[in-house]
């Protein structure tokens, strides 16, 4: 039987040009609960330029690159997971940053409530 779970949507005008702390948090998993990402896109709304999508591993406090320096045409939008899926915990978080331009990140998928997980 599957769990029940809720929808989530998140969207976030990226600002940030550094990696790490300092990228733009467009999502973080709840405490208590998994995630399950089903779409995660990078809109360019300006000339061509770069977008780097990075994941936030709460139980090693360590970021790791899913798309790293990906050109973006202008106007296009480049849709990072396709027809895969990822799956987080509590505390994990998508984080961007980009080289410049005007880039709009959104996520969406499932949140399921998992009470042994915590922050």
């Amino acid at each position: 039987m599957e769990r029940p779970y809720t929808a989530f949507f998140e969207s976030k005008v990226v600002s940030s040009t550094t990696t790490g702390a300092d990228a733009d948090v467009v999502y973080t998993v709840p405490a208590n609960f998994d995630s399950e990402t089903t779409l995660l896109v990078c809109t360019n709304g300006a000339a061509v330029n770069r977008i780097n999508v990075l994941v936030y591993h709460a139980d090693t406090a360590q970021y790791h690159y899913l798309v790293r320096n990906h050109s973006v045409a202008g106007n296009d939008t480049y849709h990072v997971l396709n027809s895969d899926r990822l799956y987080l915990h509590s505390g994990d978080k998508i984080v961007v940053y980009k080289g410049g331009g005007t880039f709009d990140v959104s996520v969406s998928g499932k949140h399921t409530y998992n009470p042994v997980r915590t922050i």
